[in-house]
Protein backbone atom coordinates (compact mmCIF):
# COMPACT_ATOMS: atom_id res chain seq x y z
CA UNK A 1 0.00 0.00 0.00
CA UNK A 2 3.20 2.72 -0.38
CA UNK A 3 3.51 4.40 -3.23
CA UNK A 4 2.23 3.63 -6.48
CA UNK A 5 1.68 0.61 -7.50
CA UNK A 6 4.48 -1.46 -9.64
CA UNK A 7 4.12 -1.38 -13.64
CA UNK A 8 3.46 -5.32 -13.70
CA UNK A 9 0.49 -5.47 -11.14
CA UNK A 10 -0.62 -2.09 -11.95
CA UNK A 11 -1.26 -3.59 -15.89
CA UNK A 12 -2.86 -6.96 -14.08
CA UNK A 13 -5.26 -5.29 -12.28
CA UNK A 14 -5.92 -2.45 -14.60
CA UNK A 15 -7.13 -5.88 -17.41
CA UNK A 16 -9.24 -6.62 -14.18
CA UNK A 17 -10.73 -3.69 -14.20
CA UNK A 18 -11.26 -3.36 -17.89
CA UNK A 19 -13.09 -6.51 -18.27
CA UNK A 20 -15.36 -6.03 -15.41
CA UNK A 21 -16.28 -2.62 -16.91
CA UNK A 22 -16.91 -4.42 -20.38
CA UNK A 23 -19.37 -7.18 -18.68
CA UNK A 24 -21.03 -3.47 -16.78
CA UNK A 25 -19.86 -4.53 -13.32
CA UNK A 26 -18.83 -2.30 -10.93
CA UNK A 27 -15.34 -2.68 -9.41
CA UNK A 28 -14.53 -2.74 -5.73
CA UNK A 29 -11.57 -4.09 -3.77
CA UNK A 30 -12.26 -5.60 0.00
CA UNK A 31 -9.35 -5.43 2.07
CA UNK A 32 -7.19 -3.40 -0.24
CA UNK A 33 -4.97 -0.20 1.54
CA UNK A 34 -6.88 1.89 3.27
CA UNK A 35 -5.12 5.44 3.65
CA UNK A 36 -5.26 8.56 1.88
CA UNK A 37 -2.07 7.85 -0.49
CA UNK A 38 -4.03 4.36 -1.70
CA UNK A 39 -7.35 6.23 -2.49
CA UNK A 40 -5.54 7.91 -5.33
CA UNK A 41 -3.86 5.23 -6.68
CA UNK A 42 -7.75 3.26 -6.31
CA UNK A 43 -8.98 6.41 -7.94
CA UNK A 44 -6.38 6.57 -10.89
CA UNK A 45 -7.17 2.54 -11.69
CA UNK A 46 -10.82 3.50 -11.96
CA UNK A 47 -12.47 1.61 -9.35
CA UNK A 48 -16.74 2.09 -8.74
CA UNK A 49 -16.21 2.16 -4.83
CA UNK A 50 -13.43 2.73 -2.43
CA UNK A 51 -13.50 0.18 0.44
CA UNK A 52 -12.71 1.98 3.62
CA UNK A 53 -13.48 1.12 7.39
CA UNK A 54 -12.98 5.10 7.57
CA UNK A 55 -16.13 6.71 6.32
CA UNK A 56 -16.04 10.32 7.65
CA UNK A 57 -11.94 10.59 6.82
CA UNK A 58 -12.71 9.23 3.30
CA UNK A 59 -15.98 11.37 2.88
CA UNK A 60 -14.44 14.39 3.92
CA UNK A 61 -11.52 13.39 1.01
CA UNK A 62 -14.01 12.68 -1.75
CA UNK A 63 -16.27 16.00 -0.36
CA UNK A 64 -13.06 18.14 -0.66
CA UNK A 65 -11.23 17.29 -4.01
CA UNK A 66 -12.52 20.44 -5.66
CA UNK A 67 -10.82 22.53 -2.94
CA UNK A 68 -7.57 19.98 -2.90
CA UNK A 69 -6.51 19.40 -6.08
CA UNK A 70 -5.50 22.00 -8.59
CA UNK A 71 -5.07 21.71 -12.76
CA UNK A 72 -3.74 24.58 -13.95
CA UNK A 73 -5.14 26.02 -16.93
CA UNK A 74 -2.47 28.07 -17.84
CA UNK A 75 1.55 28.65 -16.79
CA UNK A 76 4.10 31.65 -16.89
CA UNK A 77 7.45 31.49 -18.21
CA UNK A 78 10.06 31.53 -14.97
CA UNK A 79 12.82 34.14 -15.22
CA UNK A 80 16.52 32.77 -15.00
CA UNK A 81 18.55 35.46 -13.17
CA UNK A 82 21.76 36.51 -14.41
CA UNK A 83 23.92 36.06 -11.63
CA UNK A 84 26.63 38.63 -12.17
CA UNK A 85 26.07 40.68 -9.19
CA UNK A 86 24.43 37.52 -7.00
CA UNK A 87 26.39 36.92 -3.98
CA UNK A 88 28.98 40.58 -4.22
CA UNK A 89 30.25 41.86 -1.01
CA UNK A 90 29.88 45.36 -2.59
CA UNK A 91 26.90 46.78 -0.11
CA UNK A 92 23.57 47.35 -1.94
CA UNK A 93 21.80 50.29 -2.34
CA UNK A 94 18.36 49.20 -2.44
CA UNK A 95 16.50 46.28 -0.64
CA UNK A 96 13.07 44.76 -1.86
CA UNK A 97 11.79 42.23 0.44
CA UNK A 98 9.24 39.97 -0.61
CA UNK A 99 7.07 38.04 1.78
CA UNK A 100 4.96 35.69 1.14
CA UNK A 101 2.42 35.48 3.96
CA UNK A 102 1.88 31.95 4.79
CA UNK A 103 4.11 30.29 1.76
CA UNK A 104 5.69 27.30 3.42
CA UNK A 105 7.95 24.78 1.28
CA UNK A 106 4.85 22.76 0.41
CA UNK A 107 3.11 25.86 -0.65
CA UNK A 108 6.04 26.71 -3.18
CA UNK A 109 5.93 23.04 -4.43
CA UNK A 110 2.48 23.04 -5.22
CA UNK A 111 2.75 26.48 -7.44
CA UNK A 112 6.18 24.69 -8.75
CA UNK A 113 3.69 21.97 -9.78
CA UNK A 114 0.98 23.73 -11.47
CA UNK A 115 3.38 26.12 -13.20
CA UNK A 116 4.49 23.10 -14.66
CA UNK A 117 7.91 22.52 -13.07
CA UNK A 118 8.97 25.92 -13.35
CA UNK A 119 8.79 28.99 -10.40
CA UNK A 120 11.65 31.91 -10.86
CA UNK A 121 12.04 31.89 -7.15
CA UNK A 122 14.10 28.22 -7.34
CA UNK A 123 16.57 30.04 -9.34
CA UNK A 124 18.00 31.93 -6.37
CA UNK A 125 20.74 30.35 -5.52
CA UNK A 126 21.48 31.71 -2.17
CA UNK A 127 19.00 30.00 -0.03
CA UNK A 128 18.10 29.20 3.78
CA UNK A 129 15.15 28.85 6.47
CA UNK A 130 13.55 30.79 8.76
CA UNK A 131 12.71 29.79 12.17
CA UNK A 132 9.18 31.49 12.59
CA UNK A 133 7.92 31.38 16.65
CA UNK A 134 7.13 34.17 18.09
CA UNK A 135 8.05 35.33 21.98
CA UNK A 136 4.94 33.71 23.75
CA UNK A 137 3.77 31.13 21.37
CA UNK A 138 5.71 28.28 19.05
CA UNK A 139 3.03 28.93 16.88
CA UNK A 140 3.41 32.40 15.45
CA UNK A 141 0.91 34.77 13.98
CA UNK A 142 1.71 37.55 11.20
CA UNK A 143 2.18 40.17 13.81
CA UNK A 144 5.07 38.95 15.18
CA UNK A 145 6.32 37.38 12.29
CA UNK A 146 6.96 40.42 10.49
CA UNK A 147 7.63 42.63 13.03
CA UNK A 148 10.77 40.11 13.69
CA UNK A 149 12.11 40.96 9.80
CA UNK A 150 11.31 45.04 10.65
CA UNK A 151 12.09 45.28 14.05
CA UNK A 152 15.29 42.10 15.06
CA UNK A 153 12.90 41.62 17.68
CA UNK A 154 10.53 38.38 18.93
CA UNK A 155 6.88 39.65 19.79
CA UNK A 156 4.16 38.31 21.48
CA UNK A 157 1.23 37.21 19.17
CA UNK A 158 -1.16 39.54 17.33
CA UNK A 159 1.61 42.67 18.43
CA UNK A 160 2.75 45.16 15.86
CA UNK A 161 5.78 47.17 15.47
CA UNK A 162 6.00 46.88 19.54
CA UNK A 163 8.06 44.39 21.90
CA UNK A 164 6.56 41.68 24.21
CA UNK A 165 6.28 44.40 26.90
CA UNK A 166 4.62 47.06 24.15
CA UNK A 167 7.15 49.45 23.82
CA UNK A 168 7.52 50.78 20.80
CA UNK A 169 10.44 49.22 18.51
CA UNK A 170 12.49 51.38 15.98
CA UNK A 171 11.21 49.64 12.07
CA UNK A 172 13.59 49.49 9.02
CA UNK A 173 11.75 52.30 7.59
CA UNK A 174 12.21 54.39 10.58
CA UNK A 175 15.75 53.42 10.73
CA UNK A 176 16.85 53.82 7.55
CA UNK A 177 16.16 57.84 7.45
CA UNK A 178 19.48 57.73 8.90
CA UNK A 179 20.90 56.86 5.30
CA UNK A 180 17.91 59.38 3.79
CA UNK A 181 16.61 56.20 2.12
CA UNK A 182 13.36 55.88 1.05
CA UNK A 183 10.54 53.23 1.85
CA UNK A 184 7.19 52.14 0.42
CA UNK A 185 4.92 49.08 1.10
CA UNK A 186 2.65 47.11 -1.15
CA UNK A 187 0.39 44.04 -0.37
CA UNK A 188 -2.40 42.30 -2.02
CA UNK A 189 -4.42 42.58 1.16
CA UNK A 190 -5.67 45.39 3.48
CA UNK A 191 -3.16 48.08 4.00
CA UNK A 192 -3.49 47.82 8.49
CA UNK A 193 -3.74 43.99 7.86
CA UNK A 194 -0.71 42.63 10.65
CA UNK A 195 2.56 41.94 7.85
CA UNK A 196 2.28 45.89 6.00
CA UNK A 197 1.10 47.46 9.38
CA UNK A 198 4.57 45.76 10.99
CA UNK A 199 6.88 48.08 8.80
CA UNK A 200 4.70 51.71 10.05
CA UNK A 201 2.67 50.58 13.12
CA UNK A 202 3.18 50.80 16.66
CA UNK A 203 0.68 48.53 18.66
CA UNK A 204 -0.54 45.74 20.72
CA UNK A 205 -3.40 44.84 19.05
CA UNK A 206 -3.16 43.91 14.91
CA UNK A 207 -7.39 44.41 14.91
CA UNK A 208 -6.84 48.40 15.96
CA UNK A 209 -7.16 49.38 12.28
CA UNK A 210 -8.21 52.83 13.35
CA UNK A 211 -5.02 53.53 15.38
CA UNK A 212 -2.99 51.76 12.94
CA UNK A 213 -3.83 54.04 10.76
CA UNK A 214 -2.80 56.94 12.88
CA UNK A 215 0.11 55.65 12.87
CA UNK A 216 0.55 55.18 9.08
CA UNK A 217 -0.10 59.62 9.09
CA UNK A 218 3.26 60.12 11.00
CA UNK A 219 5.25 57.11 9.14
CA UNK A 220 8.19 57.73 6.74
CA UNK A 221 6.52 55.86 4.26
CA UNK A 222 6.47 57.42 0.96
CA UNK A 223 3.27 55.20 -0.31
CA UNK A 224 1.31 52.36 0.91
CA UNK A 225 -0.76 50.44 -2.11
CA UNK A 226 -3.31 47.24 -1.23
CA UNK A 227 -7.11 47.33 -0.22
CA UNK A 228 -8.80 49.61 2.18
CA UNK A 229 -10.80 49.36 5.03
CA UNK A 230 -14.08 50.46 6.65
CA UNK A 231 -11.25 52.81 9.07
CA UNK A 232 -10.23 54.40 6.48
CA UNK A 233 -12.43 56.60 5.23
CA UNK A 234 -12.54 58.80 9.03
CA UNK A 235 -8.88 59.04 8.67
CA UNK A 236 -8.44 60.25 5.08
CA UNK A 237 -8.46 64.02 6.54
CA UNK A 238 -5.46 62.88 8.89
CA UNK A 239 -3.46 61.36 6.23
CA UNK A 240 -4.23 64.08 3.84
CA UNK A 241 -3.06 66.60 6.68
CA UNK A 242 0.43 64.77 6.80
CA UNK A 243 0.90 65.15 3.05
CA UNK A 244 -0.31 61.70 1.66
CA UNK A 245 -2.94 61.62 -1.28
CA UNK A 246 -5.30 59.14 -1.84
CA UNK A 247 -5.57 56.99 -5.05
CA UNK A 248 -8.80 54.48 -5.14
CA UNK A 249 -6.43 52.45 -8.35
CA UNK A 250 -2.67 51.99 -9.76
CA UNK A 251 -3.78 54.42 -12.73
CA UNK A 252 -4.56 57.24 -10.26
CA UNK A 253 -1.20 57.53 -8.59
CA UNK A 254 -0.22 60.78 -8.30
CA UNK A 255 3.02 62.36 -10.18
CA UNK A 256 4.80 63.75 -7.25
CA UNK A 257 4.10 62.92 -3.55
CA UNK A 258 3.15 60.62 -0.55
CA UNK A 259 0.48 58.83 -1.52
CA UNK A 260 -2.01 56.00 0.18
CA UNK A 261 -3.66 53.78 -3.02
CA UNK A 262 -6.73 52.22 -1.36
CA UNK A 263 -7.96 49.61 -4.50
CA UNK A 264 -10.67 47.39 -3.84
CA UNK A 265 -9.00 44.89 -6.76
CA UNK A 266 -5.97 44.47 -4.31
CA UNK A 267 -8.32 42.85 -1.64
CA UNK A 268 -9.47 39.89 -4.99
CA UNK A 269 -7.69 36.69 -5.38
CA UNK A 270 -6.50 35.64 -8.56
CA UNK A 271 -9.57 33.14 -8.61
CA UNK A 272 -11.55 36.22 -8.30
CA UNK A 273 -10.23 38.46 -11.03
CA UNK A 274 -7.31 40.36 -9.19
CA UNK A 275 -5.30 39.39 -12.49
CA UNK A 276 -2.07 41.16 -12.49
CA UNK A 277 -2.46 43.86 -9.79
CA UNK A 278 0.28 42.54 -7.56
CA UNK A 279 2.92 43.02 -10.56
CA UNK A 280 1.41 46.20 -11.73
CA UNK A 281 1.90 47.37 -8.17
CA UNK A 282 5.28 46.23 -7.46
CA UNK A 283 6.23 47.98 -11.27
CA UNK A 284 4.87 51.33 -10.22
CA UNK A 285 6.40 51.04 -6.38
CA UNK A 286 9.74 50.44 -8.03
CA UNK A 287 8.98 53.12 -10.96
CA UNK A 288 8.97 55.68 -7.44
CA UNK A 289 11.41 54.60 -5.83
CA UNK A 290 14.73 53.83 -7.87
CA UNK A 291 15.37 57.27 -8.41
CA UNK A 292 15.99 57.70 -4.70
CA UNK A 293 19.68 59.21 -5.25
CA UNK A 294 20.40 57.32 -1.52
CA UNK A 295 18.52 54.24 -2.15
CA UNK A 296 15.13 52.73 -0.95
CA UNK A 297 13.64 49.81 1.28
CA UNK A 298 10.48 48.57 -0.44
CA UNK A 299 8.52 45.58 0.64
CA UNK A 300 5.77 43.44 -0.72
CA UNK A 301 3.19 41.11 0.49
CA UNK A 302 1.55 37.87 -1.22
CA UNK A 303 -0.94 38.11 1.58
CA UNK A 304 -3.46 35.60 -0.15
CA UNK A 305 -1.34 32.49 0.18
CA UNK A 306 -2.09 32.53 3.87
CA UNK A 307 -5.77 33.06 3.11
CA UNK A 308 -5.62 30.21 0.76
CA UNK A 309 -3.87 28.30 3.49
CA UNK A 310 -6.38 29.10 6.14
CA UNK A 311 -9.30 28.15 3.62
CA UNK A 312 -7.69 24.44 3.26
CA UNK A 313 -7.92 25.68 -0.50
CA UNK A 314 -4.86 24.28 -2.94
CA UNK A 315 -6.18 25.74 -6.23
CA UNK A 316 -6.61 29.34 -4.22
CA UNK A 317 -3.29 29.12 -2.87
CA UNK A 318 -1.36 27.27 -6.31
CA UNK A 319 -2.50 30.41 -8.53
CA UNK A 320 -1.59 32.96 -5.43
CA UNK A 321 2.02 31.30 -5.37
CA UNK A 322 2.35 31.51 -9.13
CA UNK A 323 1.15 35.08 -9.09
CA UNK A 324 3.67 36.01 -7.04
CA UNK A 325 6.64 34.16 -8.87
CA UNK A 326 5.86 36.75 -11.25
CA UNK A 327 6.77 39.56 -9.27
CA UNK A 328 9.62 37.96 -7.91
CA UNK A 329 10.56 37.58 -11.73
CA UNK A 330 9.70 41.35 -12.05
CA UNK A 331 12.27 41.99 -9.11
CA UNK A 332 15.38 40.04 -10.30
CA UNK A 333 15.01 41.56 -13.50
CA UNK A 334 15.25 45.10 -11.66
CA UNK A 335 18.05 43.54 -9.79
CA UNK A 336 19.67 42.67 -12.82
CA UNK A 337 19.63 46.12 -14.26
CA UNK A 338 19.85 48.35 -11.43
CA UNK A 339 23.29 45.86 -10.02
CA UNK A 340 22.53 47.35 -6.65
CA UNK A 341 19.87 45.69 -5.40
CA UNK A 342 19.45 43.24 -2.43
CA UNK A 343 16.13 40.70 -3.20
CA UNK A 344 15.00 38.93 -0.21
CA UNK A 345 11.99 36.29 -0.27
CA UNK A 346 10.41 34.80 2.38
CA UNK A 347 7.29 33.97 4.96
CA UNK A 348 6.25 35.04 7.91
CA UNK A 349 5.14 31.72 8.45
CA UNK A 350 3.58 28.45 6.89
CA UNK A 351 -0.52 28.01 7.11
CA UNK A 352 -2.46 24.97 6.79
CA UNK A 353 -0.07 22.18 7.53
CA UNK A 354 -0.17 21.36 3.59
CA UNK A 355 1.18 18.03 2.60
CA UNK A 356 1.15 16.98 -0.84
CA UNK A 357 0.06 13.57 -1.62
CA UNK A 358 -0.33 13.81 -5.39
CA UNK A 359 1.00 15.18 -8.64
CA UNK A 360 1.66 15.39 -12.40
CA UNK A 361 4.33 18.26 -13.08
CA UNK A 362 3.95 17.94 -17.13
CA UNK A 363 0.03 18.34 -16.66
CA UNK A 364 0.37 20.70 -14.03
CA UNK A 365 -1.88 18.91 -11.50
CA UNK A 366 -1.30 19.07 -7.75
CA UNK A 367 -3.15 17.27 -5.19
CA UNK A 368 -2.72 17.19 -1.48
CA UNK A 369 -4.41 17.41 2.93
CA UNK A 370 -4.30 20.05 4.91
CA UNK A 371 -3.62 18.91 9.15
CA UNK A 372 -5.07 22.17 10.10
CA UNK A 373 -6.68 25.94 9.31
CA UNK A 374 -4.53 27.75 11.19
CA UNK A 375 -0.67 28.78 11.02
CA UNK A 376 1.81 25.80 12.01
CA UNK A 377 5.83 25.94 13.61
CA UNK A 378 7.63 24.70 10.12
CA UNK A 379 10.17 26.89 9.49
CA UNK A 380 9.88 28.96 6.08
CA UNK A 381 12.32 29.04 3.39
CA UNK A 382 14.55 32.17 2.54
CA UNK A 383 16.09 33.02 -0.59
CA UNK A 384 18.44 36.26 -1.69
CA UNK A 385 19.62 37.49 -4.30
CA UNK A 386 21.75 39.72 -5.34
CA UNK A 387 24.71 41.68 -3.74
CA UNK A 388 25.50 40.20 0.16
CA UNK A 389 22.65 37.43 -0.38
CA UNK A 390 25.38 35.14 0.36
CA UNK A 391 24.59 36.36 4.08
CA UNK A 392 20.83 34.49 3.69
CA UNK A 393 21.94 30.29 3.72
CA UNK A 394 22.07 28.41 6.62
CA UNK A 395 18.98 28.44 9.64
CA UNK A 396 18.19 31.43 12.04
CA UNK A 397 15.44 32.59 14.06
CA UNK A 398 13.68 35.20 11.59
CA UNK A 399 14.83 37.86 13.72
CA UNK A 400 18.10 37.28 11.54
CA UNK A 401 16.77 38.70 8.50
CA UNK A 402 16.67 42.24 10.21
CA UNK A 403 20.07 42.20 11.56
CA UNK A 404 21.44 40.56 7.91
CA UNK A 405 19.47 43.95 6.38
CA UNK A 406 21.30 46.18 8.78
CA UNK A 407 24.49 44.61 8.14
CA UNK A 408 24.22 44.86 3.68
CA UNK A 409 23.21 48.29 4.50
CA UNK A 410 26.00 49.42 6.51
CA UNK A 411 23.64 50.54 9.55
CA UNK A 412 25.16 49.90 13.19
CA UNK A 413 21.95 48.33 15.36
CA UNK A 414 21.88 46.94 18.86
CA UNK A 415 20.72 43.67 19.46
Amino acid sequence: GKSNLPQREAAAITALINKAHDLHKPVRFWGAPDVVNAWYQLMKLGVDYINTDHIPALASFLTNTDKTSYHAAETHAAYTPAGSYDGNTKLPKNIILLIGDGCGLAEWYAGYTANKGALTVFNIKHTGLSKTSSADSYITDSAPGSTAFASGKKTNNRFVGVDATGHQMALIPEIITRKKMLSGIVTSGDITDATPADFYAHRSSRDSSDAILKDLAVSPLQFIMGAGNASLPANIPLLQQHGFTMASSLKTIPAKGKFIVADNLAGLSVLNGRKEWLSAAFEAAVGKLSSASNGFFLMLEAAQIDWGGHDNNLPYISTEVVDFDKVIGKALKFADRNKETLVIITADHETGGLSLLDGDISKGYVSGNFSTNDHTAIPVPVYAYGPQSQQFTGVYENTEIFYKIMKALDIPVDR
